[in-house]
């Protein structure tokens, strides 16, 4: 069985211990995630898959007829179905955090208005959605917290409604009325995002975590030959090009677990954010840069990737760092 988000080949043995086949099936559509136990875990739907709904969900019902749910094709190329309530040009979505009780954003309220237009896709982001206090290497001050796989996912959805119901333009209002408040528990105000939550996604889907997966993902990581360990999803894509003749094990933010589990040689590879920060907790210390993206734009970025996988090459000799951008380049790499 395989998993079609990541492309694991899940072990029979794995599918032999799990003694439910509808989960079974969840597993197959890349719904959930199977672990080593037989455990099935259920995938949620990102902030991102949440605002798609709403705004496809909306303008659908533009139409007349009540609309209880709408199919969304996601950034991982899958097409799910989104529970979504929409009447007359106003539809609602709750965020489903699936199997991870960490989702502060769980059952979160988005709520989408459409107004038709004479053309064109017009899409407002309001309240509750937060927005960028200061320049960064990907935003200028001022725009909205979206980032390019949800806003892509939205369009696509929108655009998929006109055609649906056969109007040449329409201005989608999204707003997310509890936003405000829980964006201030959320990592944004560190990143310079203000007033209200991210909407994000670049799988669409929110990975499901406990105790059981992480005795997975460990267990891939002491039996593979030659793993390489990534953090996020971008990490991945880029991994599995560089290193196709290796097993690419998408991590998260378990480093320090993964890292042990190591039984040869491995690399570490990926964005330099979470990498970086759990090499030395006090990377930005001094920089004068909030995050480690805006480091990765400064002159003394080098210096400091240099001396810190030298530190960690030092530590860890059979494991090499290997950290990229967002389009794949190769800006750190062990000596």
């Amino acid at each position: 069985m395989r998993d079609p988000v990541t492309g694991f080949e899940y072990p029979d043995a794995w599918v032999g211990r799990c003694q439910d086949p509808d989960k079974l099936a969840l597993v197959k559509k890349g719904l959930a995630v199977l672990t080593s136990t037989g455990l099935v875990l259920v995938r949620g739907f990102t902030t991102g898959t949440t605002a798609a709904a709403a705004c496809k969900a909306a303008v659908l019902s533009l139409g007349g007829a009540a609309v209880t749910s709408v199919p969304v094709t996601l950034p991982c190329g899958l097409t799910v179905d989104v529970a979504a309530e929409g009447a007359a040009g106003r539809a609602t979505a709750r965020k489903i955090p699936g199997d991870y009780p960490g989702d502060v954003t769980a059952g979160l309220l988005f709520v989408a208005e459409a107004v038709r237009k004479e053309n064109g896709i017009h899409l407002s982001f309001l309240e509750g959605i937060g927005r960028f206090s200061r320049d960064t290497p990907r935003y200028r001050a001022g725009a909205p917290a979206v980032s390019p796989p949800a806003m892509a996912c939205i369009e696509a959805s929108v655009e998929e409604a006109l055609r649906t119901t056969g109007q040449p333009g329409i201005e989608v209002r999204l707003h997310i009325p509890k936003g405000k408040e829980i964006g201030k528990i959320t990592l944004n105000p560190r990143i310079g995002v203000v007033g209200g939550i991210s909407v994000l996604g670049t799988t669409g889907l929110v990975e499901p975590w406990d105790d059981h997966l992480t005795s997975s993902t460990i267990y891939r990581i002491s039996a593979a030959e030659h793993p390489v360990l990534t953090t996020g999803r971008t990490g991945l894509r880029f991994a599995r090009l560089m290193y196709p003749d290796r097993e690419v094990i998408l991590i998260g933010g378990k480093i320090e677990r993964s890292v042990e589990a190591v039984r040869g040689d491995a690399i570490l590879f990926g964005l330099p954010a979470l990498i970086l920060r759990y090499i030395n907790p006090q990377v930005l210390e001094g920089t004068g840069s909030a995050t480690v993206e805006e480091l990765s734009v400064t002159p003394a970025f080098p210096a400091i990737v240099k001396v810190n996988l030298a530190a960690f090459k030092a530590r860890y000799p059979r494991i090499s760092v290997v950290l990229v951008d967002r389009e794949g380049q190769v800006i750190g790499e062990s000596p």
